[in-house]
């Protein structure tokens, strides 16, 4: 699907659906002006919510190819953006050397796109019949002197090869950002970005998402487990589940034939919704029951 046929609110949220993505007004509403202005677009959230998949889905959508560069402490330019093929440039060298052209031989020879190993960003401004979707996803988790690195990137869609001189994309890439708060985008890059947040989804999306990704979760199930995670999120846990953690959940009580939950069943895959020891000691047993009988309750009522 082209960018432009994406002419209204309502036709993203449509195409998202389609894809099984349950985009919700707002959500729709940023990914249509990122593409409208293009501008890329930052989104923020709790862990599990469902922001790297804004990049995929985009991708899907776009019908173009997604390059994602996933951030961690100590990401640099050579696995960022590009590095040269040493083994090749050393082999090229002997075969000079062999045909008595070493010394002749210019900078070009052994310095030129030939020999570069594109990395995701630069991959990302190569030629392209189409833009592709550009997904950095968490980039709170990369150094603030690779972030400074992001603001040249994404103002003017170059880099600079000092061998080579500055490559710029012919198609500037869709780009997403993603970010789980681990610490505060500086304002720099969030001035260069659309900015959207993604919270925790009400009962009544987050079944509708869970029906979009697993069709085949019985009714009175899915809306048990949907209600069980509703409540769960208000506990004081060390890290309360996301959406992610409901679909992994939901999938696997299906996986075991549950058609309702029992406490017996919650406390034997709790493990599947919470990733921490001490919030599953925490929950299992009477902490269950309670949950149960206060979300039955709730709908009898």
């Amino acid at each position: 699907m082209d960018a432009r046929k994406l002419e209204s609110i309502d036709s993203v949220q449509a195409a998202f659906a389609a894809e099984r993505y349950v985009a919700d007004r707002d959500l729709a509403t940023a990914v249509y002006l990122s593409l409208t202005l293009d501008r890329p677009l930052l989104i923020e959230g709790e862990a599990g919510v469902g922001k790297t998949e804004v990049g995929r889905t985009l991708a899907a959508v776009l019908q173009t190819e997604l390059i994602r560069l996933q951030c961690y402490e100590g990401l640099d330019v050579n696995t960022a953006v590009y590095e040269w093929d040493y083994p090749r440039q050393m082999l090229e060298i002997r075969l000079l050397e062999a045909r008595g052209e070493a010394k002749s031989a210019a900078t070009r020879d052994i310095f030129s796109e030939e020999f570069l190993i594109r990395r995701p960003l630069l991959r990302a401004l190569g030629p392209k019949a189409v833009a592709p979707v550009l997904l950095i996803d968490e980039v709170d988790r990369a150094d603030e002197e690779f972030e400074a690195f992001l603001l040249e990137l994404l103002s003017d869609f170059a880099v600079t090869i000092p061998e080579i001189g500055t490559l710029r994309a012919e198609r500037p890439p869709r780009v997403v950002l993603t970010s789980n708060r681990t610490r505060e985008v500086h304002d720099a890059l969030k001035r260069r970005c659309l900015y959207h947040w993604i919270d925790y989804p009400t009962a009544e999306r987050e079944l509708a998402i869970l029906h979009a990704r697993l069709p085949r979760t019985p009714e009175t199930l899915g809306r048990e487990v949907v209600d069980f995670v509703q409540r769960l999120r208000s506990a004081d846990l060390t890290k309360v589940p996301g959406v992610a953690e409901t679909l992994d959940w939901a999938a696997a009580l299906v996986a075991l034939g549950t058609q309702q939950l029992t406490p017996e069943q919650v406390d034997q895959t709790l493990g599947v919704l919470l990733k921490y020891q001490e919030d599953v000691v925490t929950t299992r047993g009477p902490a269950v029951r309670t949950i149960l009988d206060e979300s039955r309750a709730f709908r009898r009522g």
